[in-house]
């Protein structure tokens, strides 16, 4: 009798342990090149914007804003030719000193007008003559003179036009603002008269803030201004600021003494033509 065949085992493979990938960071960092790449090539195309098209469009602007009648004193002007040689409103001489960007030109126009420019020569004036005319007050550092971005500033001290306290002007302070009267009512200049503070706050029969105080100054230095000196009423303001727009620190003596003033802003657009 035949003995059965043996079987022979069956050969197992070996499992190997699993292989880490150590190279996964390179899909991440494949994407974050890819914006990167694609955020670079978007700033790239927005820096090159194309002037001429802009000059065109600001060119139609302005002329339907013309047309309209916004800008004051403006007209429709002929047709400007750009780069293209297509026509558009406007004044040709500003696009060909630069037709890509001809809203500069009529920016400027707009803001330094030849109003402006006047005002700028006469405060030029203005100045030099009361520097002349009130050379002993300046002296003495009862008025001060500054530029500012609004204009020119005379200073008025309290020291030496106002009692402590009251809005009632000292006849010894007639002269000074007579000359400023003088020197700004010819020109036909707009004046601000600010009233100004320190911060003890104040409360007599007369007033009971510095509110109440420091607008009622300057609207004493307004009317004698209009009464006496016969300035323009509709080129001339009031504003009352108490203590809270100083210039100087509040917490010695000599700073507050220098906050208590009444300011006469004389308008200007342009103060770097004081200097």
């Amino acid at each position: 009798m035949l003995s059965p065949l043996k079987k022979s085992p069956v050969s197992r493979k070996k499992k190997h342990p699993e292989h880490v990938n150590h190279e996964r960071w390179l899909v991440s960092y494949a994407d974050f090149i890819t914006l990167l790449f694609a955020f670079f090539v978007v700033l790239y195309a927005s820096s090159h914007v194309d002037n001429k098209k802009v000059a065109q469009v600001s060119a139609a602007i302005e002329g339907g804003f013309q047309q309209l009648g916004v800008f004051a004193g403006s007209a429709p002007g002929p047709p400007v030719r750009s780069e293209s040689g297509a026509a558009g409103p406007g004044s040709g001489g500003a696009n060909k000193a630069n037709p890509q960007i001809p809203e500069l030109k009529r920016m400027n126009d707009l803001v330094y007008s030849p109003v402006s420019k006047k005002q700028a020569v006469a405060l030029s004036e203005v100045k030099k003559e009361l520097e002349g005319s009130l050379s002993d007050e300046l002296r003495n550092h009862k008025v001060e003179m500054r530029v500012v971005p609004d204009g020119l500033v005379v200073s008025l001290r309290e020291v030496g036009f106002f009692d402590s306290g009251t809005a009632k002007l000292l006849p010894e302070a007639t002269p000074a603002i007579a000359h400023i009267a003088q020197a700004l009512g010819e020109r036909g200049l707009e004046i601000r008269v600010e009233g100004h503070t320190d911060n003890i706050p104040i409360h007599n029969s007369l007033y009971n803030s510095n509110w109440e105080l420091s607008t009622a100054r300057a609207t004493q230095v307004l009317m004698m201004l209009v009464d006496q000196y016969h300035l323009d009423p509709a080129k001339v303001s009031a504003a009352g600021y108490a203590e809270y727009r100083p210039i100087a620190s509040n917490s010695t003596d000599e700073g507050r003494r220098k906050n208590r003033r009444i300011d006469l802003v004389v308008l200007s657009r342009s103060p770097e033509a004081l200097n």
